[in-house]
């Protein structure tokens, strides 16, 4: 009996919201340990300094995956879909829209609600903002403590960078961007029962930026039977670079490779 070639195993990955393929850590390289073939686009108006991201709509970003993604459907037998944060929004909105069934969809702290406890009570009034004349332009909206991470020595590792600049993530967006993020984010909230694809989502109980509340509000719309939901206790919102990234790369690969040992 002839054997047959092995199968042809690839993977989409969609970085956050001023981020770059940093977000993901080392889960990147473990993937592709795995024998999965890593594609980490960077999303138009990234990786340089956060003024190109003025008039970049989320149009634009979506524009970005849906080529890359028709790009490297016809390379793989499987192709897999894995955002974070902003990314798992922009994912989302993909398979729905393309009817994805060539691989699974992994969803990484999809913040479907801008509601953790490190945000403001005061979040609402950004609505206002968006209808006020050069305020969406000019108002900036910072990087934090925590940061995103609960580890502290990762958390001081993490803001040296920042502070350094260098294309490893913004320390700063435009009030725009967040506005065009919750455009997406309006988007991403209608018809997902139309997702059929088996789906990850992947989510810290203590995430900063966006509740569980987003995590079950997707398993429910999407349907319990396509999603598995995976709780992390000791992480906020980088799950990628905080204390249970290894816990979360084991995750990831069983899910997507069930019958490689994960690294």
């Amino acid at each position: 009996m002839t054997a047959l070639p092995p199968r042809k195993v690839g993977a989409l990955m969609v970085h956050g919201l001023g981020g770059t393929q940093f977000d993901f850590g080392n889960l990147v390289a473990s993937i592709n340990k795995a024998g999965i073939a890593t594609h980490v686009p960077l999303l138009p108006g990234h990786g340089s300094q956060p003024e190109d991201m003025l008039n970049v709509r989320a149009e634009d970003w979506l524009e970005c995956v849906r080529a890359e993604y028709l790009r490297l459907l016809p390379l793989y037998d499987t192709l897999h879909v894995i955002g974070m944060c902003m990314g798992s929004l922009l994912c989302l909105e993909l398979v729905k829209q393309e009817k994805h069934s060539a691989g699974q969809l992994v969803l990484l702290a999809p913040p479907v609600f801008l509601d953790g406890w490190s945000l403001p009570w005061y979040r609402s009034l950004r609505y206002l903002g968006y209808w006020l004349p050069w305020v969406p332009s000019r108002w900036r909206v910072h990087e934090e403590e925590p940061f995103g991470i609960k580890n502290e020595m990762m958390r001081k590792v993490v803001k040296s960078k920042l502070l350094k600049g260098g294309g490893f993530h913004y320390l700063w967006v435009p009030l725009y961007c967040i506005e065009q993020m919750d455009r997406l984010r309006r988007w991403v909230k209608r018809d997902l029962d139309r997702i059929d694809c088996p789906c990850l989502v992947i989510h810290a109980r203590e995430d900063e930026l966006t509740s569980l509340r987003s995590a079950y509000f997707l398993q429910q719309q999407i349907g319990p039977q396509h999603v598995e939901l995976s709780v992390l206790e000791n992480s906020y919102h980088m799950v990628c670079l905080d204390n249970d990234r290894l816990a979360l790369a084991k995750r990831v690969i069983q899910k997507l490779m069930p019958d490689v040992q994960a690294p």
